[in-house]
């Protein structure tokens, strides 16, 4: 998300130890100064954003900048992660990966084994991703069947998620979603069922919906692997939007199925994934919290952290919660 990962925010996110992904059909493929048109999108009033930003989004992708993208991160000694959607993935596939691509994400709001299409050629995943020498991360999806589909083209992971992002209006303009502990506890099944077919783990990715450690703790005991967040890291002083963050559909000419959201620029990448943390809401130190969460329930890996009970009960974060919500602290 443009909001989210430049070419500087991919290295800072990579040297503290996660794996950034830039959107290779975003502002830092349309324009040089790419930075400035996220600082104007900042600016813009609320019934001005979408308007405007799909006149910024309208300038062609420069595919000799796209690959000036990737080499700058590779220069850092860093792993580089990029994204392409379907319609794209197999028009700059070959210059990508000769730029030094490490990791190919091939993401839309749903994503099928066979990207079929009536104004071009169709994309089989499953004759598609074999060919290629790095991993390849695919989705969205939200259910145990396109999940189990995607798995069996050789993808390395998948991307769970339809519309539970922060910035994301899927749900509400398509009235297509899925809740996402449900789609996390589906997907895990079809990870499981792929495993005893093949013998070969995919990795599940929850994409959208956390915003503190204890939403990833939650993810991770559903069956994710790892997380894919944004607004969370939107709120980084280092963040493009400039305390703003908005999502890859936001912009789309014909639809938009997203928003600009404003999420307030609060400290650093460090601070919100690695600590010290200066806030008591969950917000900073998302790893430590993943950590503590863990050893408070006392496991010691991922692995067995997925085999932890997971209860079902809405009141717990209220629980005895009177003087902060009526302070509006900590949980309040």
């Amino acid at each position: 998300m443009d909001g989210v990962v430049s070419p500087d925010t991919a290295i800072a996110i990579g040297k503290l130890g996660g794996l950034a992904v830039l959107n290779l059909e975003g502002l830092f493929s349309r324009y040089e100064d790419a930075e400035a048109r996220c600082a104007e999108i900042a600016t813009l009033a609320p019934d001005e954003a979408t308007a405007r930003m799909q006149e910024l989004y309208e300038a062609p992708i420069d595919s000799e900048l796209m690959v000036a993208r990737i080499r700058e991160i590779k220069a850092a000694g860093v792993v580089v992660a990029a994204s392409l959607t379907p319609q794209r993935v197999e028009q700059y596939a070959d210059a990508v990966l000769a730029a030094g691509l490490d990791v190919l994400v091939i993401q839309g709001t749903v994503v099928s084994a066979e990207h079929v299409s009536t104004h071009g050629t169709t994309l089989d995943l499953k004759a598609f991703i074999p060919t290629l020498d790095v991993p390849v991360i695919v989705g969205g999806c939200a259910s145990y069947q396109s999940a189990l589909h995607l798995m069996r083209t050789g993808a390395a992971a998948v991307l769970v998620g339809v519309g539970p992002g922060a910035a994301c209006t899927t749900r509400g303009v398509l009235g297509v979603g899925v809740p996402q502990a449900t789609a996390i506890s589906d997907v895990a099944g079809a990870r499981a069922q792929h495993l005893l077919e093949t013998g070969e783990r995919v990795a599940v990715i929850a994409d959208g919906g956390m915003r503190t450690g204890g939403d990833i703790a939650k993810a991770i005991v559903c069956g994710a692997d790892a997380v894919m967040i944004g607004s969370p890291l939107a709120r980084a002083y280092e963040a493009p939007g400039k305390g703003y963050h908005w999502g890859m559909a936001t912009f789309h000419p014909t639809l938009p199925r997203g928003a600009r959201v404003r999420v307030d620029q609060a400290g650093t990448l460090k601070e919100i994934i690695l600590g010290p943390a200066h806030e008591n809401n969950g917000t900073f130190n998302l790893m430590g919290a993943l950590r503590t969460s863990m050893a408070t329930c006392g496991y010691q890996s991922i692995a067995e952290f997925q085999k932890a009970e997971i209860v079902l009960a809405p009141s717990i974060q209220t629980e005895g919660k009177h003087h902060q919500r009526a302070q509006h602290v900590g949980m309040g």
